[in-house]
């Protein structure tokens, strides 16, 4: 099959004819089980130009955060990429040498993940821990580089950042370890960030200030960021382009704004009309009931024939059993993994 990319029908367009910071073609990851191998990302393309934030969002176990483990060269001892390239700058990362990707992570490649406290060493001062990634990448001495680090914990916003460095990571709040993480990752001026549930487990007061901190501060450093999340609320104040992953695939991309106005696939339409409803005027939720999609993601040990989403589709037709759709433009920009959207019907 042609790579989606090679026709830059991977959703994102490429603006001033510049070459994407980040082209993804065909990445697929596989993990050998008990119960067998598993395609945890199957097939996936997608590119990103410097200073463009993408959103990736889906379920949980639908395959995001392993894309950005595969990005990063990250994924456990029992996976394995066993197919596709990860160009950055032109630079395939699955090709570089163990040493070369080292170089690469933290430096020009950073990412967020998803629980602090299980990231940050528990038993190393945070200001240590930002420094060491200082020391690694820019051959600094360890009072310059201890210095940096005070100075990154002070531009994310962590009061007295000279006391903060010397304490510990059970010392700090859940908004506070999520903002040393930011700092970590931004130590050396990556050109990309990966941002995998930033927000998770905090309340919507540090959300907001935590997403306003890595919209800030890929302003100031031309960065690019991959956001990954499950809310599709946060991709809409954050992202200028979305991919929705579904049972390891993209099945819809395009731009935020096209995606919220006019969604082509029935998944991506469940997800938008699972969000909270805005309040009236007179200050009563006018929803009563959260709508929900039926049924659950399903098992990538034993996956069905034709579109992975049918089980749960309502427009479902014969041909969603019997053929797996490929990414297609359903309309300039738009595309969709889906047979009902080829065929044009709208999904009400």
């Amino acid at each position: 099959m042609q790579c989606a990319c090679s026709r830059n029908i991977c959703g994102i367009a490429l603006t001033n004819n510049m070459p994407p910071l980040l082209d993804i073609k065909e990445l697929t990851t596989v993990f050998e089980t008990n119960r067998g191998r598993i395609k945890a990302v199957d097939g996936v393309s997608l590119s990103l130009q410097p200073g463009e934030t993408l959103g990736i969002v889906g379920e949980s176990g639908c395959g995001k955060t392993v894309l950005a483990l595969s990005i990063m060269r990250l994924i456990p001892t029992n996976g394995n990429i066993i197919h596709g390239t990860v160009s950055f700058s032109g630079q395939d990362l699955l090709k570089l040498s163990a040493e070369d990707i080292r170089s690469k992570r933290g430096n020009e490649i950073a990412m967020v993940f998803q629980e602090p406290m299980t990231s940050l060493n528990p038993v190393i001062r945070i200001g240590e821990q930002i420094a060491e990634a200082i020391r690694l990448h820019q051959k600094l001495p360890n009072r310059e580089a201890l210095a940096l680090a005070i100075e990154q914990l002070q531009e994310v916003g962590i009061p007295e950042p000279e006391r903060r460095a010397q304490d510990y990571p059970h010392q700090l709040s859940g908004g506070m370890r999520q903002r040393v993480m930011i700092a970590m990752a931004m130590s050396c001026h990556p050109r990309l960030l990966l941002a995998d549930e930033p927000t998770t487990a905090l309340d919507v007061t540090i959300q907001a200030q935590i997403l306003d901190l890595i919209s800030d501060l890929k302003k100031k450093n031309n960065m690019a960021v991959i956001l990954i999340t499950h809310d599709l609320g946060i991709v809409a104040q954050t992202a200028q382009n979305v991919a929705v992953m579904y049972a390891g695939k993209i099945v819809e991309n395009s731009t935020v704004n096209e995606i919220f106005a006019n969604p082509l696939h029935p998944y991506t339409k469940g997800l938008i009309d699972s969000l909270p409803a805005g309040c009236g005027n007179d200050g009563n939720d006018r929803q009563k009931h959260l709508k929900t999609i039926p049924g659950s993601v399903p098992s990538l040990y034993n996956l069905a024939v034709g579109c992975r989403f049918q089980d749960r589709c309502s427009w479902a037709e014969s041909i969603c059993a019997e053929q797996e759709p490929n990414l297609m433009e359903i309309k300039s920009g738009h595309f969709a993994a889906c047979w009902i959207a080829k065929q044009a019907k709208q999904l009400n």
